[in-house]
């Protein structure tokens, strides 16, 4: 009878942890799947495991599904990152430089995926929790994965919109995303998304 009450137990709690799961995953994937498009400003900042600042920049993004994302870095650290969905550019304009190569499709080594992407994969790539209160909601993601550029990913919603993020690698060095002045399903251009290289810039395709 013990044995049995055990089992009982046991089960209940799996199927709890999954329904907990599944809840999480589905709560993500709606906040996420309104997003057609995401536009607006934001600021970096980059600690060590210490919280030692390492980098500070802002700049503005602008995202459209599936898969595609323009990164624009403002000067004194300017960089520019746009993907086709197939491809990604990475143009440093004080380096002259163009570094070209394929877009990794993961969800646990592109982030900017997660606001883009396949809102469908995220529950197969990453263990969610998640807590709400009032129109605040965080949720935290770990890689299901070995292999990935993150231990833990903090989302923050306001309002059902991305406010903010966090990356914790396993180093301990943090990034911290604040996005401000965010614009949902707005119109953009199909050419924001392509890289037109500059005249005389080197051209590194990897």
């Amino acid at each position: 009878m013990r044995l049995i009450l055990t089992a009982v137990v046991a089960l209940t709690w799996l199927f709890a942890g999954q329904a907990y799961a599944d809840a999480a995953s589905a709560r993500l994937s709606d906040l996420l799947g309104k997003a057609e498009t995401l536009s607006g400003r934001f600021s970096q900042l980059t600690l060590d495991a210490s919280g030692t600042h390492l980098q500070e920049a802002t700049g503005q993004m602008e995202l459209k599904r599936p898969g595609l994302f323009r990164w624009h870095t403002d000067a004194p650290l300017e960089q520019l990152l746009v993907s086709n969905g197939q491809q990604v550019w990475l143009y440093d304009p004080d380096l002259e430089q163009v570094t070209i190569q394929q877009l990794d499709q993961r969800l646990t080594h592109t982030p900017a995926l997660l606001l883009s992407g396949d809102v469908s994969k995220i529950g197969e790539n990453f263990t969610i929790e998640f807590k709400e209160a009032g129109d605040v909601v965080d949720f935290i993601l770990r890689p299901k994965a070995r292999d990935t550029l993150f231990d833990t990913l903090r989302l923050s919603f306001r309002g059902g919109l991305i406010n903010d993020m966090q990356l914790i690698d396993s180093v301990g060095q943090r990034t911290n995303i604040l996005f401000m002045g965010v614009q949902l399903n707005q119109p953009l251009a199909a050419e924001r998304f392509t890289f037109e290289i500059p005249a005389g810039v080197d051209v590194i395709q990897q």
